[in-house]
Parts: C-alpha cells; sequence; structure tokens
C-alpha cells in the first residue's frame, strides 16, 4: 500500500510531519508460585491431585497442559479427573483434543461411566456439535437427571428448542422428576420461543414441588415474565418469600431491557433502603440505569456507592466512564479513567468514544497515540469509534484509508462492523467508489450491512441502483428489517413507482416485518407521493400507535406535495381535536409554513396566540420565533414582523436575515441596508444567505451602485465566494436597471455556468425594455436547461404580445402545444375573515360574483375619470380592442380587490396573493382605487410586495 496510508500508523501523517519514535515499553511480570508437577513418574493419584489444584485456581489451560503431559506418558486420568479435562476442552474450544481424549476411552471401562459420558454431551454440545453430543447420548445405558440436563442445556445452547422440550417429555418418560436446573432450562426455552402458555405450566409445576423458594428458579420465572411484560414479573419477585441478591438484580435488568429506566432506578433505590446485599452486577445495572435515565446527580450518588462498597474493578469504572460520557461529562471521564493503573483495551475504547463524541478531535487522536505507545493492542472496536473523526478532518479521506489499512493488517479488512463503519465513512468523504469496494469485500453481510449501503446510495441519490442492491439481498434470503423497508420507501416519490411500492407493501405485510411508526409513516408518504392519497390516509389512519413524529411527517408531507390546504389544516385539526396529540414546535412550524404561503394573516395570528398560550418560552426558541418573522412578513404584516424581531432577547443571524429580506420583499431597500449595518456593529458576521437577502433587496429597491458594492464588499471585506444565486442577484440588478448589455456580460464572465434562474432574470430586464432580440438569444439558452417548463414559453411570449408582434406569440403557443406543455394558469385569492377565496381571469363561479362585477364595474368609471386608461398590452391575445377591454378589465387581481372593498368595513386594508408576476395595468389600476377609497392595498405577487396607498406604489413603480 502507499506508505501514506501505513498500517502501522491509525492515523495518516503529511510526509514533513514529525513522526514519534517507537517506545519499548518492558512488561511486568508477576511470578506465582506453581504447583508440584510430577516429574517423568506414573503414579496416576499425583497426576489427579494436579488437576483437581488447576480446577480449583480455574486455571483451565494448566488443566490441558498436565494432561498434554500426562498423554505423552500414556497415563489416563481416571473417572474423577477425566470430566474435569472434557470440560476444560469445551471452555477453551479444545475440540481435537478432547475428540483425541474420547477416542482413547472407548476400549476402556471409562467409556461406560454415566459422569464422563455426561462430561462428554457437555463437551460437544459447548463446542457447537450437537450431534456428537446426541450420539453419546443415545449410547448411555444409565442416564440421571444431570445427564438429562447436560444434554437438554446443550440443544438450548444450539438454539434447538424444539429437540429441548422432545428431551423433557421423553425424561418425564423415564420417571426423573426435573431439578431446578431442568426448570431453568425449561424457562429459558419457553422464553426464546415467547411461548406464554408453556411457561405459565412450567411456572405452575415449580408450584406443585416446591421450587418456588429456589432463587434460580425464581430469576428465571422473572426473566421468563418479564419478556411478556415487566408488570407481571413484578408479581412475581413480590409474592418471593425470601428474595436475594440475584432476584432483584433480575428484576432490575427486566425494567432496563424494556427501557423503563426509572422503575430500575427506583427499584435499585428500595433494594439499598431494604439493606439487601449488593454484587458487583447490581452496581453495573444501576451505573447503566443512570446513563441511560440522564441523571447527573444520581449518577454521581451511585459512583459514591461504588466506592463505599469497594466495587472498584476495570468493569465497574468502565461503566462509569460510559455513564460520564452519556452526561457529556468528559472531565470525570477522563479522572476515571486515568484513575486505573492497568487499562484493558475496552477501558481505552470508552474513554476514546467520550472524545469522539465530544468532538474533541485533537485528544482523540493523542489519546490514541498513547494507547499506541502503551503497546495495548488496537481492536475492530477502536477502528469503528475512530471512524467518524475522518469526517471532521481536512485530510479525511487520507485518514479513512489509515484506518482501513490497519484493519486489513490485523485481518479484520472484512469484519461486518468495521466494513459497515467504512462504508459510511467513505460515503461521507464523497468516496462511493471505495464504499462499493467495501461493501463487495465483506464476508457475512447481514441486514445492517445492506441498510447502510442502501442508505450510502441514497446518499448520492442513485436510487435505482438503491432498488437493485435491495432486490439482491433478498435473493440472498436476508430478511429486511423496518429500516431497510423505509429506506426504500424513501425512494419512492413518483406515481410511476406506484406498483413497485404497492408489492413492497405486499412484501412487508406477507413476511409479518414488524412496523413500527417510523415504517408506517414511510408506507403513508409513500403512497401520498405517488399521488394515492386515500390509501395513504387509510394506512395512517388504521394504524393505532401513531406518535407526534407520525402527524409531523405527515403534515409536512402534505405541504411538500402541494396538496390542497384544506387538507393539511384538517389534518391538523384532527390532530390536537379527536387524536388529543399535543402539538410540539415543529408542528407549529409546519403549519405556520401553510399560513405563510397562502398570506392568511388572520389564521397566522390564530397560530401565534394557541402557540403563546401553550408555550410560554415561544419568544426564545429562535426557531419558531424565525419563523413567525416570516410569516408575518409575508402575510404583508411588516409592522407585526418588526415588533417580534424587537422582542427577541438574542436573535442569531437567522433572525438578522428574515428581517433583512423582509425589508427587501416589501421594497424598502433603505431599511433593508440600515438592518445588515445594524446586523454587523452588533458583531454577527454575515454569511452566504445574509448577502443574497441585501443583494435581493437592492434589486427590488432598484439600487444598483448599492447592489455592485455590496457584491465587492461579499468578496473583499468578507472572504465569502459567490454562488451562482448571488451572481443571479447581480444580473436581475443589473437587468431590472436598464443596464442590459453589462447583465449578459456578467453571465458570460462569471465562473460558475449560469442556470435557468440567470437567464429568467436577464429575460425578464428584456421585457421591462421591450429588447425582443436579446430576449430570444436568452430564451435558447433557457429552454436548452429546462425544455418542460411552460413558464419559460409564457415569458418570451410575453414580451412578443407587449410589443404586438403577434405571429411570434402564435409560434410560441404552438411550441408549448407540440410539447404537451400548459400554459400555468393565473390566479389571486384574498382571505376574509380566515376563508379564501380564489379567483381566476373573467371568473363568474364566486357566491358573490354579481356583487363583486357592480363594484368592479363601479371602480373602473370612477377612476377612469382621474384619469386610469387600460394598458391593452398587457392582453395577451390577438384580438379587438373591445374584447381586450374587456379580458383586461376582469383580472384576477381586479376581482379579488373588489370582493375585498365589499366584504371588509371601511379603513381595513386589502392584502391580495398573485400566483403569477401582477401585470401592468393591474398595477396602476390599484393606485387609482388606493386613491379614490382611501384604502391600503397590499398585493403580494410571484416576487415580491407591493402596497398602494393614496394613490402610489411602495416599489415606485421599479418592478
Amino acid at each position: 500500500m502507499n506508505e501514506s496510508y501505513n498500517a502501522s500508523c491509525l492515523f495518516y501523517k503529511p510526509p514533513n510531519a514529525n513522526h514519534l519514535s517507537k517506545m519499548e515499553v518492558p512488561l511486568s511480570v508477576t511470578l506465582q508460585k506453581l504447583p508440584f508437577i510430577p516429574s517423568q513418574t506414573h503414579e496416576l493419584k499425583q497426576w489427579n491431585s494436579t488437576i483437581k489444584h488447576h480446577t480449583k485456581l480455574k486455571d483451565d489451560r494448566a488443566i490441558l497442559t498436565t494432561y498434554t503431559q500426562m498423554e505423552s506418558l500414556g497415563i489416563l486420568p481416571d473417572n474423577t479427573t477425566l470430566p474435569l479435562v472434557l470440560k476444560a476442552c469445551g471452555k477453551l474450544q479444545a475440540i481435537e483434543k478432547g475428540k483425541k481424549l474420547h477416542n482413547a476411552i472407548l476400549t476402556t471401562n471409562l467409556a461406560s461411566d454415566i459422569r464422563i459420558q455426561t462430561a462428554l454431551v457437555d463437551f460437544y454440545s459447548k463446542c457447537g456439535m450437537l450431534q456428537n453430543a446426541l450420539n453419546v447420548f443415545d449410547e448411555m445405558t444409565e442416564r440421571d437427571v444431570v445427564s438429562w440436563n447436560a444434554m437438554i442445556s446443550g440443544c438450548v445452547s444450539c438454539s434447538e428448542y424444539q429437540k429441548s422440550l422432545q428431551l423433557f417429555s421423553q425424561m418425564q418418560k423415564d420417571n426423573l422428576k426435573a431439578n431446578s436446573v431442568t426448570l431453568v432450562q425449561l424457562l429459558q426455552i419457553s422464553g426464546e420461543l415467547l411461548e406464554l402458555r408453556s411457561g405459565k405450566e412450567i411456572h405452575g409445576y415449580c408450584l406443585r414441588h416446591d421450587f418456588n423458594t429456589n432463587p434460580h428458579v425464581c430469576s428465571s420465572l422473572m426473566g421468563f415474565y418479564i419478556k411478556f411484560d415487566p408488570w407481571i414479573a413484578s408479581l412475581v419477585f413480590e409474592t418471593l418469600s425470601s428474595r436475594n441478591t440475584i432476584t432483584w438484580n433480575t428484576m432490575i435488568t427486566g425494567y432496563i431491557d424494556h427501557g423503563d429506566f426509572l422503575k430500575a432506578l427506583k427499584l435499585f433505590i428500595l433494594m439499598i433502603n431494604e439493606g439487601i446485599q449488593c454484587d458487583s452486577v447490581t452496581m453495573l445495572l444501576a451505573i447503566q440505569a443512570c446513563g441511560e435515565f440522564g441523571d447527573h446527580k444520581l449518577g454521581m450518588q451511585v459512583h459514591q456507592l461504588v466506592i463505599k462498597f469497594g466495587y472498584y474493578n476495570m468493569h465497574i469504572v468502565n461503566s462509569l466512564v460510559n455513564m460520564y460520557r452519556k452526561y457529556t461529562d468528559v472531565r470525570s471521564s477522563y479522572e476515571l479513567f486515568n484513575s486505573m493503573p492497568t487499562k484493558d483495551v475496552a477501558l481505552w475504547n470508552s474513554m476514546l468514544s467520550c472524545y469522539v463524541e465530544s468532538e474533541l478531535i485533537e485528544d482523540s487522536i493523542c489519546l490514541l497515540t498513547e494507547m499506541q505507545l502503551e503497546g495495548v493492542s488496537v481492536n475492530e472496536r477502536t477502528i469503528v469509534i475512530m471512524l467518524p473523526l475522518c469526517v471532521d478532518l481536512s485530510n479525511g479521506l487520507a485518514n479513512c484509508k489509515s484506518l482501513h489499512a490497519y484493519a486489513f493488517k490485523i485481518g479484520k479488512e472484512r469484519n461486518k462492523h468495521i466494513g459497515n463503519s467504512l462504508v459510511e465513512m467513505y460515503t461521507l468523504v464523497n468516496c462511493l467508489e471505495d464504499a462499493t469496494r467495501v461493501f463487495d469485500k465483506m464476508r457475512d453481510k447481514d441486514v445492517i450491512s445492506f441498510n447502510v449501503f442502501i442508505s450510502a446510495l441514497i446518499e448520492k441519490e442513485m436510487k435505482f441502483q438503491a432498488f437493485e442492491i435491495f432486490i439482491w439481498s433478498l435473493e440472498l434470503k436476508i430478511k429486511p428489517n423496518s429500516q431497510t423497508i423505509t429506506l426504500i420507501f424513501g425512494c419512492i416519490d413518483e406515481k410511476d413507482f406506484l406498483n413497485f411500492g404497492r408489492s413492497i407493501h405486499g412484501y412487508v405485510m406477507k413476511c409479518g416485518i414488524e412496523i413500527d411508526p417510523s415504517l408506517n409513516t414511510a408506507i403513508t408518504e409513500m403512497y401520498i407521493n405517488c399521488e394515492d392519497d386515500d390509501t395513504g390516509m387509510r394506512v395512517f389512519t388504521e394504524y393505532p400507535d401513531k406518535d407526534l413524529i407520525s402527524w409531523n411527517s405527515l403534515l409536512s408531507t402534505y405541504n411538500n406535495n402541494n396538496q390542497e390546504p384544506y387538507k393539511t389544516l384538517l389534518l391538523f385539526h384532527e390532530m390536537i381535536s379527536r387524536a388529543k396529540v399535543k402539538p410540539n414546535f415543529v408542528t407549529i412550524i409546519n403549519v405556520l409554513s401553510l399560513y405563510t404561503h397562502l398570506s392568511n394573516l388572520p389564521q397566522g395570528k390564530c397560530l401565534h396566540a394557541y402557540t403563546l398560550r401553550r408555550f410560554t418560552s415561544v419568544n426564545y426558541d429562535l426557531p419558531l420565533a424565525n419563523a413567525f418573522i416570516t410569516m408575518y412578513s409575508r402575510c404583508g404584516s411588516l409592522q407585526y414582523a418588526e415588533n417580534l424581531f424587537q422582542l427577541l432577547q438574542e436573535p442569531n443571524i437567522i433572525s438578522w436575515n428574515a428581517m433583512i429580506a423582509s425589508y427587501g420583499m416589501h421594497g424598502n431597500g433603505n431599511k433593508a441596508m440600515l438592518t445588515f449595518s445594524k446586523m454587523v456593529k452588533q458583531g454577527f458576521r454575515p454569511n452566504k444567505v445574509t448577502f443574497v437577502s441585501v443583494l435581493s433587496a437592492c434589486s427590488h429597491s432598484g439600487m444598483i451602485q448599492k447592489g455592485l458594492q455590496i457584491f465587492h464588499s461579499m468578496v473583499q471585506d468578507y472572504g465569502i465566494t459567490p454562488e451562482l444565486v448571488h451572481y443571479n442577484c447581480l444580473v436581475d440588478i443589473l437587468a431590472r436597471g436598464g443596464f442590459l448589455n453589462k447583465a449578459q456580460d456578467l453571465i458570460q464572465t462569471m465562473p460558475i455556468a449560469p442556470d435557468a434562474a440567470t437567464w429568467r432574470a436577464l429575460i425578464g430586464g428584456c421585457r421591462i425594455y421591450s429588447d425582443t432580440h436579446l430576449a430570444e438569444t436568452a430564451f435558447s439558452k433557457l429552454i436548452a436547461l429546462e425544455p418542460q417548463n411552460p413558464g419559460n414559453y409564457v415569458l418570451l411570449s410575453n414580451i412578443y404580445a407587449a410589443s404586438g408582434i403577434w405571429s411570434q406569440v402564435k409560434r410560441i403557443r404552438t411550441l408549448l402545444e407540440k410539447n404537451g406543455l400548459k400554459k400555468p394558469a393565473g390566479g389571486s385569492w384574498i382571505v376574509i375573515k380566515t376563508k379564501l377565496h380564489f379567483f381566476a381571469a373573467g371568473d363568474k363561479s364566486h357566491p358573490q360574483s354579481e356583487n363583486i362585477y357592480r363594484e368592479l364595474t363601479c371602480l373602473l368609471t370612477l377612476v377612469k375619470r382621474m384619469g386610469y386608461v387600460p394598458d391593452l398590452r398587457w392582453v395577451l391575445h390577438d384580438e379587438d380592442d373591445e374584447r381586450k377591454m374587456a379580458r383586461v378589465s376582469s383580472h384576477s387581481e381586479k376581482l379579488a380587490i373588489a370582493f375585498g372593498l365589499i366584504s371588509l368595513s371601511g379603513g381595513s386594508r386589502i392584502l391580495v396573493t398573485k400566483n403569477l408576476r401582477i401585470c401592468g395595468d393591474c398595477h396602476e389600476f390599484s393606485k387609482y382605487v388606493s386613491k379614490v377609497s382611501k384604502r391600503t392595498i397590499i398585493v403580494r405577487d410571484a416576487t415580491r410586495f407591493h402596497h398602494f396607498v393614496d394613490g402610489s406604489c411602495s416599489c415606485k413603480d421599479y418592478w
């Protein structure tokens, strides 16, 4: 491998970096006095004594070493020590030695000894050789309860639960009474098979035969019931006549396994108060529960108990380090870690995890270096812990490769845990090719491996490849879990994939894959995204365990899919009224975005009041407060937005950006500039979004020179590299200001390829200044980028229509029809008493249509007397003037304004929203109406606000 990725060093070292020299660390060896080992003697008694001595010391390796010496002398252990040798073989997985010993006794009387045969059954079972164990068991002429227990235990350890039950039935036929060991095994089987009825029958057997006082049986009973319901297990616990440490630990473990850490801690405290002897297991459980529950103070008290009881070993310290890690108390973790004179790899890994999760990058690397210098062998867990650091390092890919090289060196490159982490990290450092190579080479891929790789493909927007990998996993008989299906459903977002989505949904139902709230939400969203709303809502409604996240996700899906507003609002009201689900800030922002889009100020105010009543911290939750600032601004109430901004105790950069954007949208460029200056004076450094808002404000207010200065300042003073959106703002400033040639020059010389928005900005300027030639050039570029966007064709068509070039208008319309495109329908709406009223051009479908047209006719008569002359250039049809007059007089904006005048009391302002840009004739008409009616008329079109007051517009006719 390349020397930059030296496998002996876990992290990449640049060529000029100082290398740490290797240090030889002497090993401290503690010499123990070994027992007497007979030298070249045939005295069996002495050999047996030696084996028994090693057994007392639990030194299995020494037992096998002694047996090897006996074997070399041709001596066999007797029936008391041979089972001890077989037991050591089982523990150390010394399969060949055990089998050889079995062969050695086949021709002796030892082969028929019940204790030795039982030991052989146990040995083969522990080594996973169940058939060999069964063969020995079947050859036994005499079996006692210990033999049966050994065979049943062997089947359990090999997950052959049904075979275990068959053996128990045969045991009963042999008239052998089960003992506590048997019952413990049977309860374990019932738990693994989730056979509640079977477990209850065993419980009854225990009660009839007085096993209900045996602590091991009682613990197993509680462990069995905990798999179904901790409450039932607690009933067993309460009925115990004598409860020892084991039973208390079992009950605490049950609560922890079910995620009920509070109950686990309450039981632990009760145990202490009742004076029950705690052991190291109890303390480990209490530490784990404290860490998961997140009670720092209680965790420190448990730590004090550990010191008091003297349970200060490696495992306890490791658990305490992890507990403080979850409290983000790095200092306490390190003090504990540093207090241990000797540390195993698990403790080093825990401390590394603490540093990595706290984003202490340099400390993590230093600790890893120290670990290597201490001579502690790095394992796969270490590599998995360190890999996430690669994302935050400037040479992340190089470090990822270094860790990969080290995994290769220690022979773990195909380990699925390391492989999964490598796939994820290579994806995050934008190297999907390496991620794919690692995935392909992994052995024993499991569902998690496939989930990680599918997620990587989705991250890179390669959904078809993700589908292929998913199908491949099914062909390999790897059963997907709920996360797999959730990932795949997230990719199915078009109508063309609906049948594929339905087939996967059917597969989920057929295979019994658990549908959790996340998966149910994914299924719901899949159907809605594929335009099958009815099925989606049925899936959502029929699911019994909907949580707040599910509701929020569905609300967001409806918003993103531009569903009819009333559907989203009905869903919100159903959530808070019928389902009794309390909304959170995410819910509020979802609904608020809808009111913002609709310019529904009355409902936005109601939602604000609702939020203030239920969330006292709304003014301190910046994301929500910023969302309300944007809502008020986009609903035409700039004053409310300003007031809310002033109430913020500590506005952030997003708050400032929202206010600058608000002023710009309302055509108040001077206030936008003042707010920008104030923000900078208060120590906020503007970001890319800030400059988009400021440049946009300059564009809307005709501040050409100021816009150019701001763009220059962004680059020179703040070191921000302009992105395409900034160049587009600059093109818009120049084009709107009449500098069309300069705008074109900028497009040709800017270092980024223009997008559709760039050319649309240029065409917008061409329309204002009737430059059809440049518009045609820009249009050809625009169509090449977005051939299927009908709005692009309409832009050029409108320029031709305004110039009276009707032959070209006809050509553009023919192009639209040829490409199967439709001109986007224009419309305007107004909100009266929280109800939305929509109008199209020439619309007569409104219930008050007669009154609306009567008011409009009256208005037209009045404003014409004041000097208003309809501008027929805004009629985009080649017709006679009479038809053009009829069309221009019934534009949707005019209908909405007329309805507002007859519906709102005198003095109330009128807010009209239009989905496209307001036409020049309606703009002029609105100025006259504001003067004759003495009303403030606000029109929000697709790009900005127009405030019409006493015959003038806030845009100063610059739009």
